[in-house]
């Protein structure tokens, strides 16, 4: 039976809500900042996270009183996994960058407006660069992974994306759209994208996209570390070594066929 449009509000709602909690990560959020970020009523969110708790999706904090995922959204999650295992295939490119460049290496796919971290592994000068948790998501363009999916973007989409995403960049140290757009002319001109003190003090990031059969830009792979491990030539032969692991990576979707779903 079709779903009223009543159904259907109330399954977008909530949806915005589990994708913020899911951006939270283990720090979850207190039902202000729901309310606010979703630009809901705070009755709404209420009734609607009392809802997701009782289907396990949520839960709240007994310590801290904030909500966070719950244990069913974990077991959907694993259950989604085994139908789109982009983890495997992207594992041992992120595993040969760490290993090269000995910074953090990160796997991020777009989802919506976001960049959603699927994979990270540590590098051993990853005591400060550490800064997006798997799991986690940000605005896309935000970070390096983020920030080279949305300028392969075409110019309409991207202003699109930059619209619906401008009221969440000041979460992230005062970012606005002028910044937003001159770095994706910035990673356009260069073919990756460069971060540096944007996030994290010290701390600089490159990244590249990798697109589907149909060329679509739907993830990207990055690295981060501090600032004087990323001087040149260093960071000329780590983006070389990024563009190999990218083309690995799209050989290896091609190869296994595997078929994405249009979400976004």
């Amino acid at each position: 039976m079709a779903m009223n449009k009543s159904e259907i509000g109330t399954l977008n709602r909530s949806s915005t809500i589990l994708r913020l909690l899911a951006t939270a990560g283990k720090r979850g959020l207190a039902l202000t900042d729901i309310a606010s970020r979703s630009a809901l009523p705070h009755g709404t969110v209420h009734r609607l996270l009392k809802q997701l708790g009782d289907t396990g999706l949520t839960f709240q904090s007994e310590e801290s009183r904030r909500y966070l995922l719950g244990p069913v959204a974990y077991e959907l999650g694993l259950a989604a996994a085994e139908i789109f295992d982009f983890r495997s295939l992207c594992r041992p490119a992120l595993e040969r960058l760490c290993q090269e460049s000995e910074a953090t290496a990160y796997f991020v796919m777009r989802s919506g407006y976001d960049a959603v971290c699927i994979d990270r592994i540590e590098g051993p000068f990853s005591t400060r660069t550490i800064s997006l948790d798997i799991g986690s998501r940000r605005p896309l363009g935000v970070g390096a992974g983020g920030l080279a999916i949305l300028a392969a973007c075409s110019d309409d989409e991207c202003e699109r994306i930059l619209e619906a995403t401008a009221s969440r960049l000041g979460q992230f140290h005062h970012l606005n759209l002028e910044q937003q757009r001159q770095a994706i002319l910035e990673t356009r001109s260069q073919n990756y994208s460069l971060i540096r003190n944007r996030l994290t003090l010290g701390v600089t990031a490159l990244g590249m996209t990798f697109r589907d059969s149909m060329l679509r830009p739907i993830g990207a792979i990055s690295i981060g570390t501090i600032d004087s491990r990323l001087k040149e030539p260093r960071r000329k032969n780590i983006v070389q070594l990024l563009k190999q692991q990218v083309l690995l990576i799209e050989k290896s979707m091609r190869a296994s066929r595997r078929v994405l779903i249009e979400h976004f």
